[in-house]
């Protein structure tokens, strides 16, 4: 988060208490500013262009004592409203990418006023350029393998029953049963980690780069079962569609394993975290 002595001078919009959130930053002109009158920031604030070496971002007003570190540590303990938030700054900057190429900031980018949202542009001018010449013209798609091996057991169970040897006691069946759980969990989990290889491989002919994220567990995990694998590939837009179907084709024969792929999206994972490096600004990582 970008601090400092200044107080805050934010733009038509802004007063005393108050910063600016930046969604997304693009290059200058007719595109983002008339993005910036047609939707709304967080909490139904204006949005307004803040210009600077030849960039622009998309900015609104928010109040400091919700966006300060303090207070941006207690939102984001509020999963309802972290949901609100998230879901306003998604919605700006998918609009604002089905307009023209932008770099996705990080959710909760603020800074003290829109004069250091300038001057961050103007530093990061040439990073920037670069960065959105290498985004245009691509979309980013989300690859998550997922494996399953209680759903893989209970199509086993489904199938012919093995049978107990009649003189096998009760302990050795039990030892038996388990074994034969084990040995169908690791297959499961070997089945999803050559999906996964399958899946890279393919991508890998038509991306332009790939990022590797943590895989999701718990509540953040889109379906039941472990997530093996949980990648994201940067993809020439004309080829999205098909590599999509390509990829969702490749599921199918091993009980319990199952891939998803989501997108086309805005490049976050191939913007956000080179524009939070280079910015003095930056919220929750």
């Amino acid at each position: 988060m970008s601090t400092g002595p200044n107080p805050p001078a934010g733009g038509p919009d802004a007063g005393a208490g108050e910063m600016s959130y930046v969604y997304a930053v693009g290059r200058e002109g007719s595109a983002l500013d008339g993005l910036a009158t047609r939707l709304p920031g967080v909490d139904g604030r204006p949005l307004r262009p803040v210009a600077g070496g030849g960039l622009c971002a998309l900015v609104s007003s928010v109040p400091a004592d919700a966006f300060s570190e303090q207070g941006l540590t207690a939102q984001m303990e509020d999963l309802d409203r972290l949901e609100a938030v998230a879901r306003v700054h998604h919605a700006v900057v998918d609009a604002a990418f089905a307009e023209t190429s932008v770099l996705p900031m990080r959710l909760a980018t603020v800074y003290l006023d829109d004069a250091r949202v300038a001057a961050m542009l103007v530093r990061q001018r040439s990073e920037f350029q670069e960065l959105l010449g290498c985004l245009e013209g691509h979309v980013e798609l989300g690859v998550k393998v997922y494996a399953d091996p209680r759903a893989a057991a209970a199509t086993a169970s489904a199938g012919p029953t093995a049978v107990t040897p009649p003189d096998a006691g009760a302990g050795r069946a039990y030892l038996r049963r388990r074994q034969a759980q084990q040995r169908e969990s690791q297959d499961v989990y070997q089945a999803a980690s050559d999906l996964a290889a399958r899946a890279a491989r393919l991508a890998d002919g038509v991306a332009s780069s790939r990022a590797v994220h943590r895989p999701q567990q718990g509540q953040l995990a889109a379906r039941a079962g472990v997530n093996v694998t949980n990648e994201a590939y940067l993809v020439p837009r004309e080829d999205a569609a098909r590599l999509h179907r390509e990829l969702a084709a490749l599921a199918g024969g091993a009980p319990g394993v199952s891939i998803e792929v989501t997108g086309p999206w805005a490049p976050y994972s191939f913007a956000t975290a080179m524009v939070a490096e280079g910015a003095d600004g930056g919220g929750p990582r």
